[in-house]
């Protein structure tokens, strides 16, 4: 076991920020624990390919490997990242920042708040793009961010929803 990962505040200067949000008819507590139970996500999603701890803390937070596909009609992208990522049971919030991957330098975070409706649910994603000279920013705000992690997270929270939903 390793010592809970504390990941601060999100950051406030990135040149992308994609949010995707969904008011999901559950509670906050049947949601939360299916987006913190990441290794689970194979199982309930059909475009996650795996998730892996590389490391785990008792309270959930770890080293994190996963891998989705972007749907692009009948053809899947292979994508892949490793991230660091926290849990917070008094927020409850989940958190990641990724290590390594070509998303590197990303946070994230799944935020949860109980409303009339049931819980809405917001996935953030912030960065300042891949460090290649003249064009990463570029490639994080036209390609990346809403080509492919608008993609993936979308179909993400969409899938755990169903899942939360039907009980």
């Amino acid at each position: 076991m390793t010592e809970p990962i504390n990941l601060g505040p999100m950051p406030t200067d990135v040149s992308m920020r994609v949010l995707d949000e969904l008011v999901v008819r559950a509670p906050i507590g049947r949601i939360f624990a299916l987006a913190r139970d990441v290794q689970s996500w194979p199982a309930h999603l059909s475009h996650y390919r795996y998730v892996r701890f590389n490391e785990v803390a008792a309270d959930g937070s770890g080293i994190v490997e996963m891998s989705a596909n972007r749907a692009f009609g009948v053809l899947d992208w292979p994508t892949w990242w490793r991230s660091q990522m926290q849990v917070s049971e008094d927020t409850p919030s989940v958190r990641y920042r990724h290590i390594a991957g070509i998303t590197k330098g990303m946070d994230v975070e799944w935020s949860f708040e109980s409303t009339a409706m049931g819980t809405h649910v917001r996935v953030l994603h912030l960065w300042n793009g891949p460090g290649w000279p003249l064009i990463g920013e570029m490639a994080a705000t036209t390609i990346i961010g809403p080509v492919f992690v608008h993609g993936i997270a979308s179909r993400t929270l969409a899938g755990l929803a169903r899942v939360a939903e039907a009980g």
